[in-house]
């Protein structure tokens, strides 16, 4: 039996951003015998909302938390026996920012043919709307915690913003979003352009790019909120 397909399906990034899902997402659902997916109470109600008839314990699901050996054992054998598999991420666009792309590199391995969909990514619907570098710009994922580390890592980011024109894009949990957004503050130029991207795709959405200067008499409030930094010239 010839290799199943490995599709990277589209999620929502909020509860309420449903004008960022592709019209076609239930086909491409339609087309999967097994999901691989990071929370798979979110993907149910997902998919149920997608396509109320889905019958959700007609396919085989798998939680993706850390991927483990017999974890890839798993999607391995499904793919050999012609199963095509969707992988989910709740970052919204699979495999970016997510853990799912070590089974996406898995299934490069194999020949297996690899179908991307669009989907909402913050990172990139930040980007788009920061008017900063698209060009060049690197995701750094969250900075340290430490103050000493995270200072060193801001300053980092900062030299080579000035000396590349890169664009730094990176993230943080929810509860030390303001803590970050003060060290920014504190430990960049206060020419430097700042831009913070906040609950992208929902009603109460903001993408904002301002000086550091500027964000210093407005400091945002961020607590608890879905953020994205972005850093620039």
């Amino acid at each position: 039996m010839s290799l199943g397909k490995l599709y990277l399906l589209p999620m929502l990034l909020h509860e309420e951003g449903w004008e960022a899902i592709p019209a076609d997402t239930k086909q491409w659902i339609a087309n999967c015998d097994a999901f691989f997916v990071e929370n798979e109470k979110t993907s149910r109600r997902f998919f149920k909302k997608v396509w109320k008839e889905m019958v959700i314990d007609n396919y085989i699901w798998h939680p993706i938390h850390k991927i483990e050996a017999a974890q890839i054992d798993e999607f391995v054998n499904l793919l050999k026996a012609g199963k095509n598999i969707g992988i989910i991420s709740e970052a919204g666009c699979a495999g970016i920012a997510d853990p799912g792309q070590i089974l996406v590199a898995k299934a490069q391995s194999l020949g297996v043919i690899v179908k991307p969909y669009l989907a909402p990514s913050s990172l990139f619907l930040a980007l788009m709307a920061s008017g900063m570098n698209g060009q060049l710009f690197q995701f750094h994922g969250y900075l340290p915690i430490d103050n000493i580390e995270r200072k060193k890592k801001i300053q980092s980011l900062v030299t080579d913003t000035q000396q590349r024109g890169c664009t730094q894009i990176f993230i943080e949990t929810p509860y030390r979003n303001n803590q970050l957004a003060d060290a920014l503050f504190q430990n960049c130029p206060v020419n430097m352009r700042l831009c913070i991207g906040v609950d992208i795709t929902g009603p109460s959405e903001s993408i904002k790019t301002a000086t550091i200067a500027e964000w210093q008499k407005n400091k945002p409030e961020l607590h608890k909120k879905l953020v994205v930094f972005l850093l620039g010239l």
